[in-house]
């Protein structure tokens, strides 16, 4: 064999070596891309499901849960309100018209049943609610406060991802951390929104 087709042979494995290894470099980038995204997006569903438990908290006790034992004793044992509104409209003898509004109590359902039902999350599980997926076990950070807006005491919570494991959200002291509620606004939207 000659010297050029040994160089071939060895530049041609070399070219199959180098574009196998850049291969598997854009491949295990497209992968974690994956996993993060699949990861993320389980925790904006249990964001999610502690907003609506917030939500009923507030309804039913006039002012957030700050911890979470508080939020679980109320998903587990709490009540939600059925009320009935509905109006009555007289029409006054000099033409004006008076409306009365009626509030009643129909009865209450069990907030498990109502907002974690089976039908609804189907695989939903109490014990690890407050769990962060993918975290190794690290549970979310709760707040609960009031704020003054205009002379008045307005309740507000935000709940986030302790430690984000996309490396996007970490930048500027984990700013982007994905979150639901406001520290400083009366807000239950979630920062993904």
């Amino acid at each position: 064999m000659t010297l050029t087709k040994i160089l071939s042979i060895v530049f041609l494995l070399g070219a199959l070596g180098l574009g196998f290894m850049l291969y598997k470099s854009v491949d295990n980038v497209m992968q974690e891309e994956k996993r993060i995204a699949a990861t993320e997006s389980r925790i904006i569903e249990k964001l999610q499901m502690l907003r609506d438990a917030q939500i009923a908290y507030v309804a039913t006790h006039g002012e957030y849960a700050g911890k979470w034992d508080e939020l679980r004793k109320f998903i587990e044992d709490g009540k939600i309100w059925l009320v009935q509104r509905r109006e009555e409209t007289k029409l006054l003898a000099y033409g004006k018209e008076e409306t009365t509004v009626f509030y009643d109590t129909l009865g209450s359902v069990g907030v498990m049943d109502s907002l974690f039902n089976e039908r609804r999350y189907p695989n939903f599980n109490l014990e690890n609610l407050h769990i962060v997926p993918g975290s190794g076990g690290k549970e979310f950070e709760f707040f609960a406060d009031k704020v003054e807006r205009s002379q008045r005491q307005i309740g507000v919570f935000e709940i986030r991802d302790p430690d984000p494991i996309n490396p996007k959200r970490r930048a500027n002291n984990k700013e982007k951390a994905l979150r639901v509620g406001s520290r400083t606004d009366s807000s239950t939207s979630g920062n993904w929104e």
